[in-house]
């Protein structure tokens, strides 16, 4: 197994491609050592120590690292836990755990400016923030005002707030006009 590595905007986390399938659908997000027993894969890296979270995506694992943490010496042992995991065949959740499913473009509940957003979201946004190693998630539409979460590389990037307000803001206030802003929630 050859594992690459990608860097990310965000100088804290890698984005680390094992050549397979990670997660078949949905994403997952482990903030704390004590999220991470979900995870035999995310509470491998943990052990590490270090390692301050980690987000599984369709074929990535990224992993964000504490700041006085070098990559040069965690990087290896990282790659040497995915390596394990993979080729040994370990399940990725602990049993009756489910991991975020991605939201539909559209939901029955949604009106049409909210199913608009997402689907924007979903086929615009989602492919690009995944390619840096994260996920952005839709929290709500009020007042004029979209609410996003940013996970993964994308969550404490220094370029976060340039992404949201420069490339998301104006490609929503474009396609949707009732959109006055963007704004990044708590996680």
């Amino acid at each position: 197994m050859f594992i690459q590595t990608e860097q990310t905007p965000n100088p804290l986390t890698i984005k680390f491609l094992p050549g397979k399938t990670v997660m078949e659908r949905g994403v997952a997000e482990f903030t704390s050592k004590e999220k991470a027993v979900e995870s035999p894969l995310a509470e491998q890296l943990f052990q590490l120590g270090d390692v301050t979270g980690v987000f599984f995506g369709s074929d990535f694992v990224s992993v964000t690292k504490d700041e006085e943490a070098s990559w040069e010496t965690l990087k290896t042992r990282i790659m040497a836990v995915i390596m394990e995991h993979f080729t040994i065949g370990q399940p990725l959740f602990a049993e009756g755990f489910s991991p975020q499913e991605k939201e539909s473009a559209s939901e029955d509940d949604d009106d049409e400016i909210t199913a608009q957003i997402k689907e924007l979201l979903d086929t615009r946004v989602r492919p690009m923030v995944a390619m840096d190693g994260g996920d952005i998630v839709f929290e709500k539409f009020e007042d004029g005002v979209v609410y996003l979460q940013m996970r993964g590389a994308c969550s404490g990037c220094p370029s976060a707030t340039m992404t949201l307000k420069s490339g998301v803001e104006n490609m929503l206030r474009h396609y949707v006009p009732e959109v006055l802003e963007v704004r990044q929630s708590a996680a």
